[in-house]
């Protein structure tokens, strides 16, 4: 199993390092990462609606599916809006509308839309009174978790580019080696053994200490190797505790975010989220620190600490 897992992480590494190359040369921002995105979006939905399903609740499938749609395609809303409404006014709103970051109402415009289709769905499903209530906040819970939290990432490329997005994704995975290699030499203190008896408080130490080394080292080359997309374009060396409380932040909340789909399994009675891929469990088991750490990740480079 070990070595499965090795294999199939070097692929998945492999081919992320060369969809971020292309993507960073393409025209359209995200054109090489979007078909990516949404074919794991897909798979992870199809894994919490089963956990769900699992867990005795009832979500709406299709409004899942299509809440998620909608949440991950907004942050391309303002670049869509300015290729529609051409030049003049109409083109300067939408360039300032991007510039202050204009993405968040498209994402409540989404998430009502995704509201609005359940409430639809299950009154067109209603037989008795009962259930109905859980089923609506199984389907929005779906797509606030894998839809919402996903949407950070996204905008991370969109608005700061490829070097945004992998400074997210170099220390959450560190921070999950960090925890894997340390806790399997030497852990000893179980964190949490009802939730993931395998997780312990050195593993806990030596993902924070990784992610800590990952956070410097990817401010220190990767992110002034990759510059934000544009000629003539270069990121400010952050100061020294931005990278420290970059890689507490997104290293601290990739933990938690493994943890919170352990929690969903254990409530399902499940190990694992699915089988589709060996070694890892399931997408959402390679998503799921990415998940909690893409808002943290987001919130350093847009209050400036990084970048």
């Amino acid at each position: 199993m070990l070595r499965w897992r090795l294999l199939l992480g070097t692929l998945l590494i492999a081919a992320l390092v060369g969809l971020c190359t292309l993507d960073h040369r393409a025209g359209p921002h995200g054109a090489w990462l979007a078909p990516a995105l949404f074919l794991f979006a897909v798979l992870a939905t199809r894994e919490i609606l089963d956990l769900e399903a699992a867990a005795g609740m009832r979500p709406l499938g299709w409004v899942v599916y299509v809440g998620n749609f909608l949440v991950l395609a907004s942050p391309w809303a303002p670049f869509l809006a300015r290729w529609w409404i051409g030049t003049g006014q109409g083109r300067s709103q939408c360039e300032a509308m991007q510039s202050q970051g204009f993405s968040d109402p498209w994402l409540a415009v989404s998430l009502a839309c995704a509201m609005i289709l359940a409430f639809v769905g299950e009154m067109c499903r209603y037989e008795k009174p009962g259930g109905a209530t859980a089923n609506l906040a199984a389907t929005m819970f779906a797509v606030v978790y894998v839809g919402v939290l996903l949407h950070f990432a996204v905008c991370l490329r969109l608005q700061w580019g490829v070097a945004a997005l992998g400074s997210l994704i170099v220390v959450v995975k560190a921070g999950d080696t960090g925890a894997y290699a340390v806790g399997r030499w030497i852990g000893r203190h179980k964190m949490a053994p009802r939730l993931s008896p395998g997780k312990t408080v050195e593993g806990a130490l030596g993902a924070l200490v990784l992610a800590l080394v990952a956070s410097w080292a990817t401010f220190r080359w990767l992110v002034p190797l990759v510059p934000p997309d544009g000629p003539g374009g270069q990121f400010a060396s952050p100061p020294w505790w931005g990278w420290i409380l970059f890689g507490l932040a997104v290293g601290g909340l990739g933990m938690l975010g493994d943890l919170a789909e352990s929690l969903l399994k254990r409530d399902s009675a499940r190990k694992d989220s699915s089988l589709w891929m060996p070694g890892f469990g399931g997408v959402l088991d390679v998503l799921d620190s990415i998940l909690l750490g893409a808002p943290a990740a987001y919130g350093c480079w847009y209050l400036g600490l990084v970048g």
